[in-house]
This record gives C-alpha cells, structure tokens and sequence, in this order.
C-alpha cells in the first residue's frame, strides 16, 4: 500500500511542476456570479471558494498518464448531493473501467445529509456537494478530527422546468419565481392574470439538498428582506416550505415524474436531469436567458453553480484509492462533464484544486 501511495504522490508532483510551468499562460474569463457561501476550510490560498468562470477543456490540460487505476484497490466512500451525483458515478464507472478493483459507492442523499455523513458521523471518505460547506459543518468535521478540504469539479446551470404539455409558460423572472414558489400565491393566474387560473403545482428538492438551499438564497431570498436591506433566507426557506400543492423530494427522478404529470407543475433541479429528460420536460428562461455552456460560462444565466466533492488530508494519506480516485476525477472530469449534462470548471479552478491535494498529500 505504501508503494502505491509513493507512485500516486510522484504522479502528483510530477503533475504540479507541468502546472507551475503553464501558469503563465492562463486565460482570463468573465466569472459566473459567485453565491455567498461562508468560507471553507482549505489548505492553501490557491482554493476558491466564489464561482469561478468556467471554460472548454483545452488540449493543455494536465494528463495522469503515469497513475494507473490498476495500481490500487480498497474501498471509497462517497455520499451527498444528487446533482454531483451523475458526475461522480460516470468518473467512478470510468475509474473502474481503466483498472480500479476496488469498490465504490455512492449515495445520492443531498449535499446536506452527505456532510453529515462526513462531518458528524465519520461514515464516507469523500462528501458530493452543490454548494460550499457551511461554518457549522466544518465546525462538527473539527469535533471528529476532520479539515474538509475543497475540491471544484464543475458547474452547473439549475434548470427551471414544465411539462412538454405546457402551453403559457416559456419565460420568467426571477421575481414570478420566488412567487411561483410562495405561501402567498396559489395559482397561476396569482402571478401573471393571462396565466390559467389553476392550482400551481409546485415540485422541490428537499431541505437536505444544496440546490435546495441554493434556490433559496438565489431566488426567495432578494424577495424577504429584513429591517436592514439584506436578504432573510429564514424568512425565505419558511415561505417556500408553507407553500400549497408542493411536494419535496431529495430524488431528482421523483420531481421528474411530478413535473411531468401534469401541464400545472414546475419543478427546479439540476441541469443533468433536464437534459435526461428532454422531451418530456421543458427548460423555462429565466429573464429571457436559457440555461446552456454559453450563459453559464458569461454569467447571463443568473442560476449557475459550482459543483463541489470534499475531502480530508488524513483520509487521503491513510487511504490511497481515495486520493488516486480524486487525482483522476481531477485530470478526466472535463472529458466527460459535458455529456452528462454539466459545464467544466475553469482550469484554473481545476489547477487549484489538484495544488490542494498535492499540499495534502505532504
């Protein structure tokens, strides 16, 4: 095991001096607009927190050639968000399929329950996230031991979305949005009078769910300001969970089916699963943008995200699979976040995110 953890930290090093190399190079981009999330724990500056912009994978990008999946055996743990979670299956089905013999799993709980997973109970050795750790979260990770260290993967654009039988509904603000999805409002007709006067039938994912949190922040927040101008996001989250004819979920597929069923409802979930279920679903605008790599990675698209998984330097060392698992989702998640339904992170993004588990790995 020890000679395996040696090739994986040589790959790695070797890897850094290429990226040293090319740092000269980097391009700059417009970024996407950064949520506020509290700040994370990380081991060096270099790790971003904000949402950086995203670009197309380029032929310059860092290759792990000398890492041979074959190489390493164990068991990897992962647990948390359901928009990570077609990501991270598809680098661990291509992790398996290069030569890993060891075994991983993978549970789609929501990015709240899987920090719990890691933070509290100790249970899993990677946490899926759609949104940064929370301050309390590192605060229960430091009780076990544990200093959640960062890792950008992607980004994704949340999708809005209708039956393929709606007929009245293409576009919205963000402002209809959040009373779209209000204790206040209960029919169509309440947001916009040429909208059918019938039951808004509303489909979320659940209160463990970074995208849940996300639209919650985004979207309901501007609409519940306190005494001094700033978004309650208490106030936010209580109006969304008050409302009529909603039910919550933390299985995407289960918002799919809802949606679908009838021309009434609209559901919001991540862009992987829209895409999945094209045809039966539509993507509505959001104030005249769709969500696509484009206005992702420009900013016009006002519900872009990044994509998160989370680890710990004493995981990484005690357990080479891990660390060799993340090397490679790191060096191979641009060739294929794409045609799961993502966008790419940017390469600087992915650059500071394999500085952060070269530093861990000292």
């Amino acid at each position: 095991m020890k000679q395996k953890f040696n090739l994986l930290f040589a790959a790695i090093l070797i890897l850094s001096l290429v990226l040293s190399a090319c740092s000269s190079a980097a391009t700059t981009v417009p970024a996407v607009p950064p949520t506020s999330q509290p700040a994370v724990v990380e081991p060096t500056a270099a790790s971003p927190t904000s949402l950086p912009a995203v670009v197309e994978p380029t032929a310059a990008s860092p290759s792990s050639d000398s890492l041979d999946p074959a190489d390493f055996s164990g068991n990897i743990v992962m647990a948390g968000s359901s928009t990570v979670y077609p990501l991270a299956e598809r680098m661990a089905d291509r992790f398996a399929d290069e030569g890993f013999a060891g075994q991983i799993t993978i549970d789609s709980i929501g990015s709240g329950a899987g920090f719990e997973r890691f933070c509290k109970t100790g249970e899993t050795d990677i946490a899926n996230a759609s949104r940064g750790i929370k301050s309390s979260e590192v605060e229960n990770c430091a009780a076990i031991g544990r200093t959640p260290i960062e890792f950008r993967v992607g980004t994704d654009a949340l999708a809005i979305v209708v039956s393929s039988e709606n007929d009245f509904l293409t576009d919205v603000t963000l402002e209809e949005l959040a009373l779209i999805f209000s204790s206040t409002t209960t029919k169509w007709s309440d947001v916009r009078a040429e909208w059918p006067n019938e039951d808004i039938l509303r489909f979320s994912p659940g209160t463990d769910s970074g995208t849940f949190d996300f639209f919650v922040e985004v979207v309901m927040g501007p609409q519940h300001e306190n005494a001094e101008g700033k978004a309650d996001l208490e106030a936010a989250k209580a109006d969304i969970l008050n409302a009529d004819n909603i039910q919550f979920s933390e299985d995407d597929n289960v918002l799919v089916q809802g949606v679908e069923g009838s021309q009434y409802a609209i559901g919001y979930f991540g862009f992987a699963y829209y895409v999945e279920n094209q045809g039966r679903l539509k993507a509505v605008s959001v104030n005249g943008v769709t969500p696509s790599a484009e206005t992702a990675e420009n900013g016009e698209y006002e519900l872009a995200r990044p994509l998160f998984i989370y680890s710990d330097a004493t995981i990484l060392n005690d357990k080479p699979q891990v660390a060799a698992f993340i090397e490679f989702f790191l060096t191979y998640v641009n060739d294929e976040i794409l045609s799961v339904g993502y966008f790419p992170a940017s390469q600087a993004a992915l650059d500071a995110s394999r500085q952060a588990l070269l530093e861990a790995l000292k």
